[in-house]
């Protein structure tokens, strides 16, 4: 699976991103997608993470914030991100947990990366 993500930018403190990613490839099915992001000099994070049945898990910081979406059909996932805060700075990561067929183990697939900035 390939992910393309887009939608980073910079954008002041208060204001709101939408990020989107795109998966494309051979694939019989993407049970999971979410973003996870990293700031300078952390370790890699998780953001928020959901299913082909919907459910959705956020991190804390995430809570209340940002809301992730899904385009099942399109095989793309979006991350709406509200009231952006400057600590919210970040390369943020599309991922994907694929199979190749119905008995394949899970592939993990990550994205390129994409830049938010939160600054004033």
């Amino acid at each position: 699976v390939q992910l393309q993500a887009s939608g980073g930018g910079l954008v002041q403190p208060g204001g709101s991103l939408r990020l989107s990613c795109a998966a494309s490839g051979t694939f019989f099915s993407i049970n999971v997608m979410g973003w996870f992001r990293q700031a300078p000099g952390n370790e890699r994070e998780l953001v928020a993470t959901t299913t082909t049945t919907g459910s959705t898990n956020y991190a804390d910081s995430a809570k209340g914030r940002f809301t992730i979406s899904r385009d099942s059909a399109k095989n793309e996932v979006y991350l709406q991100m509200n009231s952006l805060k400057p600590e919210d700075t970040a390369v943020y990561y599309c991922h994907a947990t694929s199979r190749r067929a119905f008995f394949s183990p899970p592939i993990n697939s990550w994205g390129q990366g994409t830049l938010v900035t939160v600054s004033s």
